[in-house]
């Protein structure tokens, strides 16, 4: 798997949400609506999610494997770092 593009879209307003971020993955998949959500260990990212009828919500699609989820999570957040702070 090799991530070929990340967007991110910082959130300017008070919450826990610092961004949506958009990923392409080998120049050939999407994946939009993963958010950087800052948690009392720092910041750390949650995959797109649908609600479910007994009011859970349910990850749409996600890695497979801790080591898959951490090379994810690194690259996103760097690229949050990286990312200007709009006014």
């Amino acid at each position: 798997m090799n991530i070929t593009d990340i967007r991110v879209r910082r959130i300017n307003k008070e919450g826990k949400m610092k961004a949506v971020v958009s990923i392409t993955i080998d120049e050939v998949f999407v994946i939009h609506d993963i958010k950087v959500i800052e948690g009392e260990k720092g910041l750390f990212i949650a995959m797109p999610g649908k609600k479910t009828a007994d009011g859970e919500f349910r990850d749409i699609c996600h890695p497979i494997t801790s080591a898959t989820r951490d090379e994810l999570q690194k690259k996103i957040l760097d690229a949050y770092d990286a990312a200007p702070i709009e006014e």
